[in-house]
């Protein structure tokens, strides 16, 4: 028997979601629960993956089946696909298995044709139903050239802008039937202009080719890009959900709108969306027009009103989250097309899993299992300085559509969002609507002003899902994007001037406005205590300074993981003094040089000791290879010449003489205590020193140091520095009489140290996984310059992430898994962590757990994600 590709709706239910795709699992859900949904078919993720299996075909088994449900589909609506007494008018949408919204492609009234059209009119003598029936084939014409043919929107933006100037109107919906008839006829003379060929008339091929557009729209540029940011596999594949129209845009008596059973901003209980009457879905989502707030809905559609809001009540109970509609009243009869577990902010996401739990619908586990680790980067992000907001007067307000404060220089496209960030400049992003292809200039913008567009609208939307600030649908402001300026309030902005943006209350401000660390209460506190109940990793921090690993403390770290030291090296005071010690001939020479440092070394261990408070603190001996402290100015090299009583010449030979053809493997970490014993023994009195001093004055803690010895590839090397820490450490213990333990260990960082991790587990109190430098090392990519070519890996499809901001399972995961099954056996006290910036990556964090890791390291910010995403992989290890 043939595999079965498609679905009818009737046929399917929400724990299918991997081969019917969220979308097609929630309108079978939605069936067969009750509600009113058009009823259609789901064509599987499974067929999307053979479309690429077959080079981009749909193959004639695949093509039969959905033919096959065509007739079904036809039966069970009454309606037949190209009839001109009842045709069968049809959407076609995306819906991939993980929620992505805007990325892939949907067609609207297909099944139109000159024919069709004509029919339909003359069953129906009304004027305005004549103008709605070339309203949606004028609509039709322009999706399936944009999204099916690929020919651009702007040909017909520009043909519609020229009409409603010739008819001397504002909006779309003024235009009449003959007007949208002249546009139909535009649009097709401008399709046929672009592709040399008549725009399809057979329904049959309509469809065929926008469910193959649909497949195709998987691998589409800004689809990848949002892959790439929220771990969805390239594997999945979208499913096609093709079901019967239903029109908003029938007459005054229908429209469209999106709603949300609870706030997606703030969390608050209470229903909340968009309407718009006389339109259709793409119109609310586009944000073309600036819709009314669904309460409104109540005076305009009683009956279809008290419906929805008991539908409302039924989903979230029914789905125990808040849910995302999408919906379309015709004639005033209710139909639902879309529900989802709706996106929302960080803190929306904190109170509704409180909300939730206090409702009786979670458990504090499943609380904990529905936030997304990563949202909360926005909860951690800069708010406006109070005083300073005070002080200032909104010039302009949109909508609040995504929380947070944002301050940057005015550009006016996603391109010149990147150009202007690439050179380190801080952008406000300003246009009258973003769309799915404005996505990379989005994520580097510091926040994103529209003059359109609704809480709903693509901007919203994404910026929502990124953290980025973003103010919506400012319809003050008189936009002249091709000068590259706007007048809002009387004053005219242009590129480069600066603004500032309030994304919670929709504020909008001239200038620049200071901004502050954001404080965090409340609900976040309660879901970090659940996820404590639950993690078993331990989470520290990546820190160099007391206010570090201060804010770190703060936001629940349990320890410094990672201290490097060079940070210290490079502060004014210290560098002239470790110039001079590179520039040495002799070893008293180094010696008295790094004398000069140690009590700076000795000051900053000892606040850091303080910052912790008995917490572990690990600290790693220098690392960087010496070039990079040396001075590259000439000034610079003549103050050192000076110092050192030598010719400005002998001190240029050196310098050139510390270059190397590959210094990421070449003279640093341990390498360099081999060759300089005096740097590990300066290092390891000023951490001995401190901890001797915060131990004397804080009896009740237990302050432990743990030393860390970079880039180990060979047990031999760490005896030989561990020799010069211990004897030196010991030396220091003993002439002060207090009782102090301390650890040595290794970064686990080079491919050899893991595969002799058992020989080297014998000389290390614990191993730490600097996972940089281990993907490097195993990539045989360095991380400076892989940004050249990995696009062209995402491209060829070798590669679906970056293995340095998403840890390799597969390679480098293998070598950490090899590592702990090699060192515990030979060390049962062994500790083993990881401090590269992996150890704040969600799934990395997971990873982390399964293979037993005792606790990850990460920056600041980035702990309260750690926390959480080490709570939620104990939690679904226990399920």
């Amino acid at each position: 028997m043939s595999k079965k590709w498609v679905y009818l709706f009737t046929e399917g239910n929400a724990g299918m979601r991997e081969l019917l795709g969220g979308k097609g699992a929630n309108l079978s859900e939605m069936t067969n629960i009750g509600l009113p949904v058009p009823q259609g078919f789901t064509i599987t993720t499974e067929a999307c993956t053979q479309y690429y299996e077959d080079g981009r075909q749909i193959n004639d088994e695949i093509m039969g089946q959905i033919m096959e449900y065509v007739g079904k589909m036809e039966e069970i609506n009454g309606k037949k696909f190209g009839d001109l007494k009842n045709p069968l008018l049809v959407s076609v949408r995306s819906g991939a298995r993980a929620s992505m919204p805007g990325m892939m492609d949907t067609i609207l009234n297909l099944g139109l044709n000159d024919d069709v059209v004509a029919a339909m009119i003359a069953g129906n003598p009304d004027p305005k139903f004549e103008r709605f029936v070339y309203d949606s084939y004028r609509r039709f014409i322009q999706m399936f050239s944009d999204v099916v043919m690929e020919v651009g929107k702007k040909y017909f933006e520009q043909l519609i802008d020229e009409m409603k100037t010739k008819k001397g109107v504002v909006y779309d919906v003024d235009l009449t039937a003959a007007d949208l008839k002249e546009l139909a006829e535009q649009f097709k003379a401008e399709y046929k202009k672009q592709l040399g060929e008549d725009f399809p008339t057979d329904p049959v091929v309509q469809l065929k080719e926008a469910v193959r557009a649909v497949f195709r729209s998987w691998d589409n540029p800004r689809a990848n890009v949002y892959r790439r940011d929220n771990d969805i596999p390239y594997s999945w594949g979208t499913a096609v959900n093709v079901m019967p129209m239903v029109f908003g845009n029938l007459n005054e008596n229908s429209g469209t709108g999106v709603a949300f059973t609870r706030d997606p901003a703030t969390g608050e209980k209470k229903l909340m969306g968009e309407f718009l009457t006389n339109a259709q879905g793409e119109d609310v989502v586009a944000g073309v027009r600036t819709p009314m707030p669904i309460s409104q809905m109540e005076e305009k559609f009683p009956q279809a009103y008290k419906q929805f809001v008991d539908v409302c009540g039924l989903l979230e109970n029914h789905y125990h989250d808040m849910q995302d509609m999408e919906f379309t009243v015709e004639n005033g009869k209710l139909y639902m097309l879309q529900c989802r577990n709706g996106k929302r902010t960080a803190q929306a996401a904190l109170k509704i899993a409180c909300d939730l739990v206090d409702e009786g619908m979670k458990t504090e586990a499943e609380a904990v299992a529905m936030i997304d680790p990563r949202n909360l980067d926005t909860l951690l992000h800069p708010q406006f300085d109070a005083a300073a907001l005070k002080a200032a007067t909104p010039i302009g307000k949109g909508l609040g559509a995504s929380p947070g404060a944002a301050c940057g220089k005015i550009v006016f496209s996603a391109e010149d969002a990147e150009i202007w960030a690439g050179r380190g400049e801080r952008v406000v992003l300003v246009c009258l609507e973003t769309s799915p292809e404005d996505i990379t200039g989005m994520k580097v913008s510091q926040g994103i002003l529209t003059v359109r567009g609704g809480m709903t609208s693509h901007a919203a939307v994404v910026a929502r899902g990124m953290g980025t600030c973003c103010v919506s649908g400012c319809g003050e402001i008189a936009m002249d994007e091709e000068n590259k300026r706007f007048t809002l309030a009387g004053k005219e902005f242009h590129e480069g001037d600066w603004l500032s943006i309030d994304g919670t209350t929709g504020n909008i401000y001239d200038g620049e406005i200071k901004t502050v660390d954001a404080t965090i209460a409340g609900e976040f506190g309660r879901v970090m205590d659940w996820a404590d109940k639950f993690r078993r990793l331990k989470v520290r921090t990546n820190a160099d300074t007391p206010a570090d690993a201060k804010k770190a403390r703060e936001l629940g770290a349990e320890g410094i993981g990672l201290c490097r030291t060079e940070h210290m090296f490079f502060e004014e005071d210290r560098i002239a003094a470790f110039r001079e010690m590179i520039c040495s001939d002799t070893v008293e020479e180094r010696e008295a040089a790094l004398e000069k440092i140690l009590p700076y070394q000795q000051g900053d261990f000892k606040a850091l000791y303080e910052a912790l408070e008995g917490y572990p603190v690990t600290i790693r001996f220098l690392d960087p290879p010496l070039h990079e402290f040396v001075p590259t100015e000439d000034a610079d090299i003549e103050k050192l010449a000076k110092t050192q009583g030598k010719p400005v010449e002998t001190i240029k030979n050196i310098i050139s003489g510390l270059h190397e053809f590959n210094p990421m493997m070449g003279h640093r970490g341990c390498r360099l205590s081999v060759t300089y014993p005096e740097i590990a023994k300066m290092q390891t009195k000023a951490v001995i020193r401190a901890a001797i001093e915060v131990q004397k004055a804080h009896t009740d803690w237990k302050v432990k140091p743990e030393i860390m010895i970079p880039l180990i590839c060979e047990v031999k090397e760490l005896q030989y520095v561990k020799k010069i820490v211990v004897e030196t450490a010991d030396a220091e213990i003993a002439a002060s009489g207090v009782n102090l333990e301390y650890e040595v260990g290794t970064m686990i960082e080079i491919p050899r140290a893991a595969l002799t991790a058992d020989e080297i587990a014998k000389e290390a109190d614990f191993f730490c996984f600097g996972t940089n430098d281990l993907t490097q090392m195993t990539f045989g990519f360095s991380r400076d310059d892989a940004g050249k070519f990995l696009n062209a890996y995402y491209e060829a499809k070798i590669f679906e992430n970056d293995p340095f901001a998403k840890l390799d399972q597969n390679g480098v995961g293998k070598l950490m898994d090899m590592t702990i099954k090699l060192g515990r056996p030979v060390n049962p006290k062994l500790h083993i962590g990881i401090c590269g910036e992996h150890g704040g990556d969600p799934a990395s964090v997971e990873f982390c757990h399964k293979i037993g890791l005792d606790y990850v390291s990460c920056s600041p910010f980035r702990v309260p994600i750690a926390r959480l995403a080490a709570a939620q992989a104990a939690i679904a290890e226990n399920k």
